[in-house]
């Protein structure tokens, strides 16, 4: 029987929505997934990230949301 690890971490995602798929994106780390509504694309992020860290003993590569931030860019083109 495969023991259960009792790690908790919160992370943060992004969702939007491309035609119609949800997709949802973790910010922390290179992981996303979709579902046809947000919360399949939710539920199904969560699933990914738990396989992801499945073999992992901790999280401490992982950046502290204090050390991500959103920024605004303006851009020109032609």
């Amino acid at each position: 029987m495969k023991k259960v690890k009792d790690v908790y971490k919160k992370l943060s995602a992004l969702v939007w929505k491309e035609k119609d798929w949800y997709v949802a994106k973790c910010v922390e780390i290179k992981v996303a997934s979709q579902g046809k509504t947000k919360k399949d694309a939710l539920s199904n992020l969560k699933e990914a990230l738990e396989l992801y860290f499945e073999d992992e003993p901790s999280f401490e590569k992982l950046p502290s949301l204090r050390e991500v931030s959103l920024e605004e860019i303006k851009i020109s083109y032609a």
